[in-house]
């Protein structure tokens, strides 16, 4: 295998470090044609679907791609916006807000840039400009708290396909998970209590994650085991009973069993039962998308009040929210320890900062008695 040819080296350049925030992926416009592109790129995945190849790709090519482009299409136009995709935006923003806060923070050494997985900026190529750049240090952040075989392992997949034609690799970390960060339950948490603080508290909240195929749990997929431990943890961090939420599943996709319960069915049957008012929200969709906006937002709402229920509330995905961009920020610079990302100034300003936490911290459990 050929190696791709290495820009021009100058002796004696600083080493830099980035920051890369890597989410699924969108097309780039919604109508058929840039539907079927990147239909194609994502369910010929084989860690997306895993079926023969050759059986799958004749039902992907002969069956899904020429019937669901144009069906896919009219629901990205129901949720595209002036600027565009809304997670590309919401990623371009989170990972713009990052940058500035990590600079405020004194990583001056270090630069913030986003990709996607499937479609553009596409991973490969962002990973190309930061080699020419002469970044020699590489984080990547997963937009998926989960980890995943179907999504997680699918951008190291990238990054390892990537680096086989490198000659020169710079240093690499990725970051497998963060469904049980504190930075990031909290986040959370924030959303839900400013939507409340708003419009009042529902009867019922749905946590909603995406479904993956039910075999993958039984295969070893850890998915559907840190979904649980997200809501658990942040329903208690909210004070609620086991009553008063309940986790689901959305968007199953072809026959075979996935993780349940499913999303819409649930609010059905809870609009049947009387329930009057349940919010839904989207604990693994860390930027609004497609899945959040039209499947969630407008099919499950109008799936509910049909079903007899007479008030549903989604509440938004994090965003690019001042608690989650300061979660990410907390996230990001535990996997930067021991990189150089700052001057020695603010390094020792951190390192004091970080002293300070700690003897409060200690102060407060008795350690100075």
């Amino acid at each position: 295998m050929p190696f791709r040819k290495e820009p021009p080296y100058t002796h004696g350049s600083p080493a830099s470090t980035a920051v890369v925030l890597v989410n699924l992926g969108t097309p780039d416009a919604p109508n058929a044609g840039a539907l079927r592109r990147y239909l194609k790129q994502f369910l010929s995945d084989p860690r997306v679907v895993e079926i023969p190849r050759a059986v799958w790709w004749f039902i992907l090519n002969g069956i899904i791609l020429p019937f669901r482009s144009s069906k896919s299409a009219e629901k990205y136009a129901s949720i595209w916006t002036e600027e565009g995709s809304p997670l590309r935006v919401h990623t371009q923003r989170q990972a713009a807000a990052l940058a500035v806060q990590l600079a405020g923070r004194g990583h001056h050494q270090l630069q913030v840039v986003y990709a996607m997985r499937y479609g553009t900026p596409s991973l490969p190529e962002v990973l190309v400009q930061l080699k020419q750049q002469g970044c020699t240090r590489i984080l990547v952040l997963p937009a998926y708290p989960q980890y995943s075989g179907t999504t997680t392992a699918s951008i190291f997949d990238a990054v390892f396909d990537h680096y086989r034609q490198v000659r020169n690799i710079p240093e690499l970390r990725l970051i497998r998970n963060y469904h049980d960060q504190d930075a990031y339950i909290q986040a959370l948490r924030q959303s839900v209590l400013d939507h409340w603080d708003l419009h009042g508290r529902p009867d019922k909240l749905l946590m909603s994650f995406h479904g993956v195929p039910k075999r993958t749990l039984m295969l070893g997929d850890p998915y559907h085991c840190e979904c649980y431990k997200t809501a658990r943890l942040l329903a208690k961090s909210l004070g609620l009973t086991d009553e008063q939420y309940q986790v689901t599943f959305q968007s199953r996709f072809g026959k075979a069993e996935w993780l349940q319960p499913y999303t819409a069915p649930t609010a059905q049957e809870l609009g049947r039962q009387g329930v009057r008012r349940i919010d839904v929200m989207c604990p693994g969709f860390t930027s609004d998308c497609l899945e959040t906006l039209e499947e969630i937002a407008m099919e499950v709402k109008e799936d509910f009040l049909h079903a007899g229920g007479k008030e549903f509330h989604f509440i938004p995905c994090l965003n690019e929210s001042p608690a989650w961009i300061n979660g990410m920020v907390e996230i990001v610079e535990q996997h930067l320890a021991g990189w150089p990302t700052m001057s020695n100034a603010a390094a020792r300003e951190e390192m004091a900062r970080q002293q300070a936490i700690a003897a409060e911290r200690a102060k407060a459990l008795g350690a100075d008695r």
